[in-house]
């Protein structure tokens, strides 16, 4: 076989197998910290809210403590082309959300992403997100060294009125 035919076949394969690989280091039944790039990066409580029909947005949900220091940069779901990650917080009285462009994760702590508070946005939604399913989520991670790391989870949908915290009366929302 020539050298162009042997790296063909071992693209393809890899293209067929890393699917697989990705699903089987992330399954619920994993809790354990997974190996990004060298580096220890636990997930825990991974979830998604489900959405209702018309509904263009929903937020992913989870705890990330990396063993060294990282940053989150971005996410990406082949649900949505548009995911960022963002930070909700009442300012002057007024809840307002923005797009963070990195998200700092300190060595040996845990980062909550929870509603109210640091969180992924899923957004341009072109149909409800039901609970029950499972979306693909990758996680785009930067070591301390600057070295792009990724991260892909397979993420459970609950329903609407699941809540990470007590709930509070919010007087308004601004984007």
């Amino acid at each position: 076989m020539s050298p162009i035919r042997i790296s063909s076949l071992l693209i393809a394969l890899a293209a067929a197998v890393t699917p697989f690989a990705s699903q089987a280091q992330t399954t619920p039944a994993r809790a354990a910290a997974t190996a990004v790039s060298g580096h220890q990066l636990q997930v825990h409580d991974a979830w998604i809210r489900a959405t209702v029909t018309g509904q263009q947005a929903t937020g992913a949900f989870m705890q990330l403590q990396p063993s060294q220091a990282m940053t989150l940069v971005g996410a990406r779901s082949p649900l949505t082309p548009v995911v960022e990650v963002h930070e909700m917080a009442v300012i002057d009285g007024v809840m307002k959300m923005r797009h963070l462009p990195e998200l700092p994760l300190p060595a040996g702590q845990a980062t909550a992403l929870k509603p109210g508070g640091y969180h992924i946005m899923l957004m341009d939604l072109k149909a409800p997100v039901q609970a029950g399913s499972v979306i693909p989520l990758t996680l785009e991670l930067r070591d301390a060294q600057g070295k792009a790391v990724e991260r892909t989870l397979q993420v459970p949908v609950h329903a609407l009125t699941r809540s990470a915290g007590p709930q509070q009366k919010m007087p308004m929302m601004h984007h």
